[in-house]
C-alpha cells in the first residue's frame, strides 16, 4: 500500500461498533465522515508530507492565498477547512455559483471588523472559484495584499485558464489528484470501523471482494465511495448485529461511472493520445480513444487530430498514413457512432505503428521563420510567371530550364536565390528513399558547380 500522510491505525479492522454518535440519520455519510483533524485526512501526501511546501507554510502559518485544483471528492474544501482550524482562522465560505460580489464586500468588511477588534485572521474560501469572472475575482486582490483576508480557492478547472494572472501571481497554487485505490480502501475501511458512520447498524463488514470493487470504481473520488457504500449498506439486511456488504451489494449500489471531461479532461486526454501515437504504442492510443469516446467526444474532432498526426509526426516517412487518416475523417462523417469507432481504431493503430518523421513539420516552420524574420528573397527572372503578354520583354522565364527534358527528369538551376536547408528526411521508412534520392541530386548539383 502506498505511504499516506495519515495512515490507519489498524489496516486489518473492517468491523464497525455499534456505539453512538453525534451525527444525524439524515447527514449523509460523507459528512459524517469529514476528517477533524489533519490525522485523519486520507491522500494528498505529494504536497501534505512534512517539508513539502504546503506542509510547511501550514506549520508556519505563513501563507496569503492558496488555490486547490483537482477532481471532485479529492477533499479541497476540508482541506481549507482544517487549514483555518490549524491557523486558528474565522473561516468563510462562499461559492463561485451563487455569490455576488456584494457578498465578497460584507464578508471582507466583518473580516476587517474582526482584525481590528480581535486581531484574529480571516479564511474566504471560495469554490469552484472558475465560475467567477474577472470583476469579481479583482474584488479580492487588495485585501489579499494588505493582509486584510487570506484567500483559499478551490476548482476542479485548470486555474491557469479561468483565474486572473494577478491572483495566480498572489497565491500558492497546488494540484490535489485522485486518491488511489489503496487510499479509498482505507478511507472505506476506517468508515466501516468508526462509530459515527452507521450507527444503528451494528458491526458493518466490507468483504475483501467488495471493499477492492468500490475502491475501484470510484475512479478516486471519495465521496463517491462513501455514497455507494452508504447505499449498500442501507440495502443490505443486519443479521444477528451485523450487515455484511458483499461483492453483490457492492456492484448494485454504485451507478455507471462517468468522466470528468471538461476542458482539462478534453485537452489532458487529446494530448495524451497524440503522444501515445507518436511514441509508438498502439495500445495505450487506443485506451485514450476509448476514453474520449466514452466520454463522448466529438469523433470528427479526434478524426482531425489523427489527420494532423499523420502529417506532422509522420509525414513520409510513410505517406499513406495521410491517405489512411483523410479517408477516416471523411467515413467517420458519413458512419457515426457506434461503428465509427472502428475506423477510428484502424486509423489510430495504423498511424502508432508506422514510422515516423517530423521533416515536413520542421522545414516548413524553419522556412517560416525566415520569411518573418530575414529579408524576403525575391523571385529569380527564371522562375517568374512568362505566360503573360509582355513578360517576354521584362525578361521572365528567361533561361528556364524545363527538368522533364533532362535526364532522370532533373535540371540543376537556382529555385531560389540563396542557399538554404529545411528538408532534412529522417533515414526511416520511405523517406529513406527520399534521402538517397536527395543525396543523389546533391552529387549531381556539385558536379554541375565544378564545370
Amino acid at each position: 500500500m502506498e505511504d499516506n500522510l495519515f495512515e490507519l491505525e489498524d489496516p486489518a479492522c473492517i468491523a464497525g461498533s455499534s456505539v453512538g454518535s453525534s451525527f444525524g440519520a439524515d447527514v449523509p455519510l460523507a459528512g459524517r465522515m469529514r476528517p477533524g483533524g489533519f490525522e485523519d485526512y486520507i491522500g494528498q501526501s505529494h504536497i501534505l508530507s512534512p517539508g513539502k511546501l504546503l506542509r510547511r507554510a501550514i506549520d508556519a502559518d505563513r501563507f496569503a492565498s492558496i488555490i486547490f485544483y483537482g477532481p471532485p471528492g479529492t477533499g479541497k474544501t476540508r482541506l481549507a477547512e482544517l487549514i483555518a482550524g490549524k491557523t486558528d482562522s474565522a473561516f468563510v465560505r462562499l461559492s463561485g455559483v451563487g455569490s455576488t460580489v456584494a457578498d465578497i464586500r460584507k464578508e471582507i468588511a466583518e473580516a476587517v471588523q474582526r482584525r481590528m477588534v480581535s486581531g484574529r485572521k480571516t479564511i474566504i474560501f471560495i469554490d469552484e472559484i472558475h465560475r467567477f469572472n474577472k470583476a469579481q475575482q479583482d474584488v479580492l486582490l487588495p485585501d489579499i495584499e494588505n493582509g486584510n483576508i487570506r484567500f483559499i480557492g478551490a476548482t476542479t478547472h485548470n486555474p491557469n485558464f479561468y483565474v486572473i494572472g494577478p491572483l495566480l501571481s498572489r497565491s500558492l497554487l497546488f494540484q490535489l489528484e485522485s486518491l488511489s485505490v489503496e487510499d479509498i480502501e482505507t478511507l472505506l475501511v476506517k468508515t466501516a470501523c468508526s462509530p459515527k458512520a452507521f450507527p444503528d447498524r451494528g458491526e458493518v463488514i466490507l468483504e475483501n471482494d467488495a471493499l477492492r470493487f468500490l475502491a475501484e470504481r470510484s475512479e478516486g473520488d471519495a465521496r463517491r465511495a462513501l455514497n455507494a457504500l452508504e447505499i449498500a449498506v442501507a440495502t443490505t439486511d443486519e443479521s444477528g448485529g451485523r450487515t455484511v456488504v458483499d461483492l453483490k451489494s457492492a456492484e448494485e449500489s454504485i451507478q455507471k461511472k462517468t468522466l470528468e471531461y471538461g476542458d482539462d479532461g478534453h485537452y489532458d486526454t487529446i494530448s495524451a493520445f497524440i503522444k501515445s501515437m507518436r511514441g509508438s504504442d498502439p495500445d495505450a492510443a487506443l485506451y485514450w480513444l476509448a476514453k474520449m469516446l466514452h466520454a463522448g467526444e466529438d469523433i470528427r474532432f479526434i478524426a482531425r487530430r489523427i489527420t494532423i498526426f499523420a502529417s506532422e509526426d509522420i509525414g513520409n516517412a510513410d505517406p499513406r498514413a495521410l491517405s489512411m487518416a483523410v479517408s477516416a475523417l471523411q467515413a467517420v462523417e458519413i458512419i457515426g457512432m457506434p461503428e465509427a469507432r472502428i475506423i477510428l481504431a484502424q486509423a489510430v493503430t495504423y498511424c502508432a505503428t508506422a514510422p515516423k518523421s517530423n521533416a515536413s513539420y520542421l522545414g516548413v516552420d524553419a522556412a517560416l521563420d525566415d520569411v518573418r524574420s530575414d529579408r524576403v528573397q525575391m523571385v529569380p527572372r527564371h522562375l517568374r510567371d512568362s505566360h503573360y503578354k509582355g513578360s517576354e520583354k521584362l525578361g521572365h522565364g528567361k533561361g528556364y530550364v524545363y527538368p522533364h527534358d533532362k535526364e532522370g527528369h532533373f535540371a540543376v538551376q537556382d529555385y531560389i536565390g540563396v542557399s538554404k536547408k529545411y528538408y532534412e528526411p529522417a533515414e526511416i521508412g520511405y523517406e529513406l528513399k527520399i534521402a538517397e534520392r536527395l543525396r543523389h541530386w546533391s552529387v549531381l548539383r556539385a558536379e554541375a558547380e565544378k564545370e
